[in-house]
């Protein structure tokens, strides 16, 4: 995916700086339905927990997907006896569509959400915000997987849980280890900006969140949690995997054809200021060279192929021209989508076009090699023709790996690219959701008299 600058990238990562005391750094969100039974003994738990541990003020924010209990009833009464709890209400069902809806309404600078049965222990709550407070992290997600966790969960549901992380590796190179652990946290500004590319409203929605984020090159951080499976859970495991197999497969479609806009996502070089001002930075280099290397072998084998077919019915020179040419308009293709990231039809035409001048250059280099061998014998075997002519792609392949890079599809990041815009630190006004998504609020000091800066699978 290219990650070239525009006006949706998102600025270098820094630590959120200080601001009054009173104002929430952390916002909870329990998303619920019918839930009247848990959701006292869950809230008043977590809110115990966070003022008893958590250094910074807090905001708890009840979610409701449209109850038919008495649990808005439950969570009134918690809003009133609790000053740090509050309670938004949705007439329509969906965990997806509750997030969605309370992290873009929130000023909290780090936002979370985490299953109303509290089955992940509490206590990994501060390293799970942690490192989105510090800056290091953008989102930051709890692991049942973990080989540190310590989960206790029946042998099915383990079973699908690592069966699901498997389709997701396997079909959608994910590398996080849990994406539905129900016990995770994003950065503000990064999702003012990734939420809108996020499409699903239900279950599936912590998965296409997770796997839109790594796509666009955002850190993702793991913590190992304690988790015990609640044996009252009432997700259906059949239907909810049904949907979540249709959202990979719509999601895996988005990113082949390349119809997401995750440059919008991207941070700079170092979020160090100094790193800022580096220029020339190689980008992905080594995966670069990767990709061009299993295109190159592969369109190597089809002009193999293509040369062969030809040469029944003409001469080596044109037999050449003619697979050069085929496999060269779909060597720069590959290239441009899976090497190089570049996705849309936007630029196609002049990429091919500066395609098909290195694929001149290639041209040249083996129908010089064809024609050196040609004059040595006469009749040359044509085992040795493809090798002369293997030898020669490896000597083209290399210039054209440079040219590619630099003058067909140059990072327009390097040099030049607009600098990050600082955090404004102005306090954000409760319910703005219209303000920038590079506003931030400023942190409180850790005590008053400072002055120093699940859903189960």
């Amino acid at each position: 995916m290219r990650t070239d600058s525009s006006p949706g990238t998102l600025p270098a990562r820094e630590h959120l700086p200080a601001a009054p005391a009173g104002t929430p750094v952390l916002d909870v969100v329990i998303p619920v339905y019918n839930e009247e039974k848990d959701l006292r003994p869950c809230v008043r738990r977590l809110h115990e927990h966070l003022a008893r541990t958590f250094p910074y003020a807090f905001r708890i924010t009840i979610a409701d997907n449209a109850s038919t209990d008495t649990t808005p009833r439950v969570a009134a009464r918690l809003a009133a006896d609790l000053p740090e709890v509050t309670v938004r209400r949705l007439e329509q069902k969906g965990r997806g569509r509750a997030l969605r809806a309370v992290w873009s309404a929130s000023d909290a600078p780090v936002l979370a959400y985490m299953d109303v049965d509290l089955s992940t222990d509490l206590n990994a709550l501060l390293p799970l915000v942690a490192p989105l407070i510090s800056g290091h992290s953008d989102l930051a997600i709890g692991s049942r997987l973990a080989r540190s966790s310590r989960v206790v969960r029946g042998p099915k549901r383990e079973f699908i849980s690592r069966a699901y992380n498997l389709i997701l590796r396997g079909s959608l190179q994910a590398r996080f280890s849990d994406a539905q652990c129900g016990f995770k946290a994003i950065r503000r500004e990064v999702a003012r900006v990734l939420l809108p590319l996020v499409e699903d409203t239900g279950w599936f929605f912590d998965t296409e969140m997770l796997v839109l984020a790594e796509r666009a090159g955002l850190r993702i951080h793991e913590v190992p949690v304690d988790w015990v499976d609640d044996p009252d859970s009432t997700v259906h495991i059949v239907r909810t995997a049904t949907d979540d197999l249709r959202g990979v497969w719509r999601v895996g479609r988005a990113l082949a054809t390349g119809s997401l806009p995750l440059d919008r996502l991207t941070r700079p070089f170092g979020d160090d200021p100094r790193d800022r001002e580096i220029k020339d930075v190689p980008r992905g280099l080594a995966r670069q060279l990767v990709g061009f290397c299993v295109v190159g072998a592969l369109s190597t084998l089809f002009y193999l192929l293509l040369y062969s077919g030809f040469r029944v019915f003409t001469g080596s020179q044109t037999a050449n021209a003619l697979a050069l040419l085929v496999s060269a308009v779909a060597n720069t293709a590959a290239n441009r989508r899976l090497t190089f990231g570049v996705r849309g039809r936007g630029g196609a035409v002049r990429h091919q076009a500066q395609g098909l001048v290195v694929f001149g250059i290639g041209l040249a280099l083996t129908s010089g090699s064809l024609a050196a061998l040609g004059a040595a014998t006469s009749e040359p075997a044509h085992s040795t023709e493809l090798a002369v002519l293997v030898a020669a792609n490896l000597a083209a392949t290399v210039l054209r790996f440079l040219l590619f890079r630099a003058w067909v599809f140059p990072d327009r990041r390097e040099g030049g690219a607009p600098a990050a815009a600082p955090y404004d630190t102005t306090p954000f006004r409760a319910g703005d959701v219209a303000d920038s998504w590079r506003d931030t609020v400023r942190l409180p000091p850790a005590r008053p008299h400072d002055t120093d800066a699940r859903d189960l699978r």
